[in-house]
């Protein structure tokens, strides 16, 4: 150990015993200690974190070992899978970074990406593969964009060339950029007709989710090329932003298709309880902010008119408290046999996996997985091996994969 890691260690340790947390609010559930962890690997550059042991966790059903892929990621935020074998994950902070077959995180970030905005909760997002990635080269992500007004959440697509995204294009813009750095969503999903899905959050501003000249607190259905569908549900209509699908949501960082069905599932923050599991379907309503099932922070009183309202939708499942949930995966893999059909969804606060049992649109089970054990949850995607993949929301997050224990 360096003599300049001593001193930075023995600084983390006066801190840690003075760690509280800073705030208990959704999706903002860090610690003092996590922000000085972050810090300590940032300047820590000259000594590659080593990877941990696998652990052994048990469920209900299966015992599971979590093996570290890969660690040293800045607050990743979402991973897709290349056909190689490797992976593209991006870290809010801007950078899209790669990482080898072999689970080797490269030193370069990937280029040719457009300017990225570091506000809040807002920077690079989501990252997905065109259904055609194999010919065609197309990475699509969102992120926070820096325009007239302040930023707001964008989606561009670039073709991976090696290292570099090359004819990098902006295919989509929210509209009314402001200054707030909260509630950016956004997930974004290729349905099997090829149309993108985009999830894009309320910006914290909530009457802006039951206007439809507004893109905020809206799912947005688009062409691959950004071209909006002319079945779109409003498409037509004076006065309204043709890309809309569905509106009156809070902010949406879970987003994927049911493996038989085919329909899009999302779920979202809720205020202080009420985050929400929905079936996002064209024109309708999901209330927000006049209905919901959670409360105002701090205070606890009720928000809006109560928890329904004629004309809007009610959420499959919610959950009271919230637990901040962040990426979704549905399980369709042979690893885990009885975990098939199942739904899974990230948890932040909590800094737990959430298991969802489903008979058709209905949750008849909720198991609470790894409470504690692996960290705030930002992703959960099921890999071409059929296992699971998470990603740990920390200065020094890791891409994990959960296989079942021998």
């Amino acid at each position: 150990m360096t003599g300049r890691t001593s001193m930075l260690l023995a600084g983390l340790a006066a801190l840690i015993v003075v760690a509280v947390p800073l705030s208990d609010a959704a999706e903002d559930d860090r610690s003092l200690l996590q922000i000085v962890t972050t810090g300590l690997f940032g300047l820590l550059d000259d000594e590659k974190p080593s990877l941990p042991p696998p652990q052994t966790l048990d469920s209900d059903l299966y015992r599971v070992e979590a093996e570290t892929i890969a660690n040293g990621l800045e607050n990743p935020w979402a991973v897709a899978f290349l056909p190689d074998g490797g992976y593209l994950v991006t870290e809010r902070p801007g950078r899209l970074r790669l990482i080898s077959a072999a689970g080797e995180l490269l030193p370069q970030a990937v280029g040719g990406l457009p300017p990225i905005a570091q506000a809040g909760q807002g920077g690079l997002l989501d990252v997905v593969l065109h259904p055609d990635f194999a010919t065609n080269r197309w990475v699509y992500f969102s992120f926070a964009e820096a325009g007239s007004g302040g930023v707001g959440t964008a989606v561009a697509r670039g073709r991976l060339n090696g290292m570099q995204l090359d004819d990098t294009e902006v295919l989509f813009r929210m509209s009314n950029k402001t200054s707030s750095g909260r509630h950016f969503g956004s997930r974004l999903v290729f349905d099997n007709a090829g149309y993108l899905f985009i999830t894009l959050g309320d910006r914290g501003d909530r009457p802006r989710a039951q206007a439809l000249d507004d893109h905020a607190g809206s799912v947005i259905r688009l062409h691959d090329d950004g071209s909006i569908p002319t079945d779109n549900p409003f498409s037509g209509q004076a006065g309204v932003l043709p890309g809309i699908y569905s509106y009156g949501h809070r902010n949406l960082q879970g987003a994927a298709l049911h493996p038989v069905t085919g329909e899009l599932w999302t779920h979202e923050h809720g205020p202080q309880g009420g985050d929400e599991v929905n079936i996002p379907r064209p024109g309708l309503n999901y209330g927000w902010p006049v209905i919901t099932y959670g409360v105002e922070y701090g205070i606890g009183t009720s928000i809006g008119e109560g928890t329904a309202k004629a004309g809007m939708e009610q959420p499959l499942h919610y959950w009271v408290p919230s637990i901040a949930p962040s990426g979704m995966a549905f399980y369709t893999g042979a690893a885990f046999p009885a975990w098939q059909g199942n739904l899974f969804v990230g948890g932040l606060k909590f800094r737990q996996l959430v298991r969802l049992e489903l008979e058709g649109e209905q949750v008849t089970h909720e198991e609470r997985l790894f409470t504690g054990e692996l960290g705030r949850i930002r992703d959960v995607r099921q890999g071409p091996d059929g296992l699971l993949y998470l990603l740990t929301d920390a200065g020094n997050g890791e891409l994990i994969r959960l296989r079942p224990a021998l």
